[in-house]
């Protein structure tokens, strides 16, 4: 008996498995926005970890200088988890700048013009 690996679907800023589109593991993705420069990526996920998992901190840095160019991606293990850090996070000030925090939206989201 041959078992094909799960397919991964990206659903609204979630990552999906499952044969119907059970949630066997969920990871969403948030755009963190108006980071100072001085901010590092650990810096960065020990403040989300407060909302929860982190699974991953993709901090954009300049190439010539190394300091972060004021923008980032971080991922959280679950929905609920991002919702929260959406709402602990979005106008946080961090070394006086207000951040932007926002899920980022799939392709076809985008595509289609729709927002969730």
């Amino acid at each position: 008996m041959v078992v094909s690996p799960p397919t991964l679907l990206w659903v609204g800023g979630s990552f999906v498995t499952g044969p119907s589109g059970e949630s066997s593991f969920m990871e969403v993705k948030l755009y963190v926005g108006n980071l100072p420069r001085s901010t590092t990526g650990q810096e960065l996920g020990l403040l989300f970890a407060r909302a929860g998992d982190v699974t991953a901190v993709d901090l954009t840095t300049d190439r010539h200088r190394g300091e972060c160019r004021g923008y980032a991606y971080v991922t959280m293990s679950a929905q609920s988890e991002a919702d929260r850090a959406v709402c602990m996070f979005n106008a946080y000030s961090l070394e006086d700048q207000h951040l932007t925090v926002t899920v980022v939206r799939s392709r076809e989201q985008w595509r289609a013009g729709t927002a969730f």
